[in-house]
């Protein structure tokens, strides 16, 4: 992903010198034809005299040299611009060339079990998964159509909340603030519960677009500000700031040391607060399962057939059997760990379900596998301090 972000960043370079070239040759073109047509002006007004052959010379000397200097001037930029042009299709070849690279001639299903989706229980989730992924974009229609199709059925008390959520989402990218205080004003307390400030950031946006008013809007934005009574504790500097920014309404708040208030990043901003702390009271994940599964797997499927090239050229066979655990521990950052990890501090390895973390009476933490390679005779020594115990005292824990 990191080589597509770095033909992207080429590409906007490319793009940004190709407008800059095309407004600097229109500058410099548009002097260079002023100049001309200034000294076309004199000799059709003046007409060339003998005394003025001298004067004349010089000008067109001097009007000749900026010709020429623009000219190289240009051909060096516009050669400027094939090098940018170049690194493009370099950084091109380097996705290509890397391991992030797949093409269509590719055979990934040799990292696939065959059996994988054979069950009719699972691709009922998979069509589920891809339905409340349609939701959450919005698309209805087509969710519905595929649930027709598949003979996948949602039941309504899943669908409403996401109608809900796209429906108040489109009205605040058209910048209507009113559905989304409506049921912030509906959850108030839920959303308390989750220490949200979501409530007060939209009555501090709500009041910002009337100070965009101008003094028109004065009385209407002093009336307005009871609103923020609630929040006074938790958010008193807010609150003191916004209504600073009324002494200057009438000489306009872009004018004045509050305009900061005007950024329209904070439509964006409340967009993503209210889908994050929506999808909290839905007990939702933010993000759709759906695409968090497909960027994971874009990152290890390269991987996973590089080792399997690996495996099949050295014929290490019975290493990768396509169960529940993969050959190789692939890092998928940090932004994908849902869930806490614990690796035995003895034998170096992520405990999982069949080799599960055991706490001993002392209250230190190993792993099973650990556990009864320390037995011995019945008896277990901890590692980390002397007590003696019986490993049928340690119990599991669970993260």
């Amino acid at each position: 992903m990191e080589q597509c972000a770095c033909v992207e960043r080429e590409l906007e370079k490319v793009l940004h010198r190709f407008v800059m070239y095309g407004h600097q040759s229109e500058e410099r073109l548009d002097e260079l034809l002023r100049s001309v047509c200034e000294i076309r002006g004199q000799l059709v007004a003046f007409g060339v005299q003998d005394a003025d052959l001298s004067v004349l010379s010089q000008t067109m000397a001097q009007c000749c040299k900026n010709i020429k200097e623009t000219v190289q001037m240009l051909a060096s930029r516009h050669k400027d611009i094939h090098g940018s042009v170049s690194k493009v299709g370099k950084a091109i070849d380097r996705v290509r060339s890397s391991s992030f690279y797949l093409n269509f001639d590719a055979e990934v299903s040799a990292v696939v079990a065959e059996t994988v989706w054979d069950s009719p229980e699972r691709q009922k989730y998979l069509s589920e998964t891809i339905v409340e992924h349609l939701y959450r974009q919005g698309m209805l229609n087509v969710a519905e159509d595929l649930c027709q199709e598949s003979g996948v059925v949602i039941d309504m008390s899943m669908k409403q909340p996401f109608l809900e959520l796209n429906r108040i989402l489109e009205a605040l990218r058209m910048q209507d603030l009113r559905p989304a205080l409506e049921w912030a004003v509906t959850n108030r307390q839920r959303l308390l519960d989750l220490n949200s400030s979501l409530e007060f950031k939209l009555h501090r946006l709500y009041f910002i677009s009337l100070l965009n008013g101008g003094i028109s809007n004065q009385l209407e934005a002093l009336q307005y500000a009871r609103h923020f009574q609630p929040f006074a504790a938790q958010h008193q500097r807010d609150i003191q700031i916004l209504m600073g920014s009324l002494v200057y309404l009438r000489h306009g708040i872009e004018n004045s040391p509050y305009r900061s208030l005007l950024e329209t990043n904070q439509w964006a901003e409340i967009c993503n607060i209210f889908t994050r702390d929506a999808c909290a009271l839905l007990g939702l994940s933010v993000e759709s399962p759906l695409s968090v599964s497909f960027a994971s797997g874009c990152m290890a499927l390269p991987v996973l057939m590089n080792i399997k090239q690996v495996i099949e050229q050295r014929q290490c066979s019975g290493v990768w059997t396509h169960k529940d655990e993969l050959p190789i521990e692939i890092d998928l950052g940090k932004k994908c760990w849902y869930h806490s990890v614990f690796a035995c501090p003895i034998l170096r390895q992520q405990t999982s379900e069949s080799n599960p973390p055991m706490k001993l009476i002392c209250g230190h933490v190993i792993s099973r596998d650990a556990l009864n390679k320390l037995t011995n005779a019945g008896k277990l020594k901890c590692p980390y301090c002397p007590m003696e115990q019986n490993p049928s005292d340690a119990k599991q824990i669970y993260f």
